[in-house]
């Protein structure tokens, strides 16, 4: 282990004829590389491993730009996991406050049918035919208002296209034929059963 503050006499001067600087950069790169296989390992244990090997690379990024100083495994090994601690609770708050961690699968999600139940819709297939039974019973003029009224028409506008004599009239005209459609369908719209 070398101490932190070495003799200047002792230290090499620049890269020696034989190639030293070739022979730090590979052995740079071999350390980068077992330092990248601890750092997924550790964590991947803990999050998802293709999150892991981001993490990772992540990692090795920041220590090649801001801790390139430094080039001994006993130096960059605990740093580097301590970076990985710290970007792992972020990736951790950051799905968290996204709802990440509460989502469902789309394949597990039960939707509701639009539709009307069985007997829901029979029942509305049921009281449809006795309306049309009960309409097609109706007087022309109740026939006519009942649809003006479907198109959305009001009674004004119904008065004029019925050439009432007054708006009243047509009051008096929707009532009597409510209740004759009443009366056709057996005094209750719901069935009787």
């Amino acid at each position: 282990m070398r101490p932190p503050f070495c003799d200047p006499e002792n230290e090499p001067m620049g890269p020696s004829p034989s190639g030293s600087v070739e022979k730090s950069a590979g052995s740079r790169e071999e350390l980068l590389q077992k330092l990248r296989e601890r750092i997924v390992g550790f964590a991947a244990s803990r999050i998802q491993r293709d999150a892991a090997e981001d993490l990772a690379q992540e990692v090795l990024i920041l220590l090649h730009e801001k801790y390139a100083h430094l080039d001994r495994l006993e130096d960059l090994l605990p740093l580097s996991l301590q970076i990985v601690r710290f970007k792992m609770m972020a990736l951790r708050r950051k799905t968290q406050r996204r709802g990440e961690y509460t989502q469902v699968p789309v394949d597990e999600i039960q939707i509701a049918d639009g539709g009307a139940d069985p007997l829901t819709a029979a029942e509305q297939h049921e009281m449809r035919e006795r309306l049309i039974r009960a309409v097609s019973q109706l007087g022309e003029r109740c026939r006519k208002l009942l649809a003006m009224k479907l198109e959305g028409k009001t009674f004004a506008e119904i008065q004029v296209a019925m050439s009432a004599a007054s708006i009243n009239t047509v009051y008096t005209w929707d009532f009597r034929c409510r209740k004759n459609l009443l009366d056709l369908m057996g005094g209750n719209w719901e069935e009787s059963r």
